[in-house]
C-alpha cells in the first residue's frame, strides 16, 4: 500500500474520516516515474511519460564532487544501451557540501565540454529536505527503494512499466558489473 495512503488512513482513524482517504485514491498519487513533468536543462517541460517502454537509469548528478568523474562512466554506459531502449537522466542538484552551485547553463557546458554528455540532464533540482522536488519524493519514499539520497551520483533503475527495479549508492560506478547487468537483464 502507498505510504501517502497509510498515512491518509491512520488519519482516519483520528477522525479525519474516510472522504480524505477517498479523493486521494481518486486523484491517485504517483505510481510510476511517468507520471512527473521535469525541466529540461534547457528550461521546457518534459513529461517523463515521454520515456515509456524504455529503461531509464535516474541518477543526482553534481559538478564538484569527488564522484563528478562518474559522468564519463555515465556517458560510456549510455552509448552503449541507447540503441536498446536505455536512457539516462542526469538531475544536478546543490544539497551536498555546495558542490552543484551553477546555473542550469554553466553545469550543461561543463558537462559537455568536460565530459561529452548526450544523455537527456534537467534542470538543477533538490534531492532532499523541504523544497525537494516531487519526482525524488517518490524515489524516496514510495517507489520501492525508500530511504535518503545519500549523496551525488545516487541511482535508480527503472524499468520499461517505469517501476523502479534497483537502487545503487553513488559508490557503485556506473560501469559496475552488478549495475550493467540489472541494465542488460531490463533491456
Amino acid at each position: 500500500m502507498k505510504p501517502l495512503i497509510v498515512g491518509l488512513m491512520v488519519l482516519g482513524i483520528f477522525g479525519f474520516g474516510r472522504r480524505v482517504q477517498a479523493a486521494v485514491e481518486i486523484q491517485g498519487a504517483p505510481t510510476s516515474v511517468y507520471d512527473f513533468t521535469v525541466k529540461s536543462i534547457d528550461g521546457s517541460q518534459k513529461s517523463l511519460s515521454d520515456y515509456k517502454g524504455q529503461v531509464l537509469l535516474i541518477v543526482n548528478t553534481a559538478s564538484r564532487c569527488g564522484f563528478t568523474p562518474q559522468y564519463a562512466g555515465l556517458e560510456t554506459l549510455y552509448e552503449r544501451y541507447k540503441d536498446k531502449g536505455f536512457v539516462i537522466l542526469g538531475f544536478p542538484e546543490n544539497n551536498f557540501m555546495n558542490q552543484e552551485p551553477g546555473d542550469d547553463a554553466s553545469i550543461k557546458k561543463f558537462c559537455e565540454f568536460k565530459y561529452h554528455v548526450s544523455f537527456p540532464l534537467f534542470s538543477k533540482i533538490s534531492v532532499k529536505g523541504q523544497d525537494m522536488a516531487p519526482l525524488y519524493s517518490y524515489l524516496t519514499t514510495a517507489s520501492g527503494f525508500n530511504g535518503d539520497i545519500t549523496w551525488n551520483f545516487n541511482k535508480f533503475l527503472v524499468d520499461r512499466q517505469g517501476r523502479v527495479v534497483a537502487r545503487f549508492d553513488s559508490r557503485t560506478k556506473p560501469l559496475d558489473p552488478k549495475l550493467e547487468q540489472e541494465v542488460q537483464k531490463h533491456l
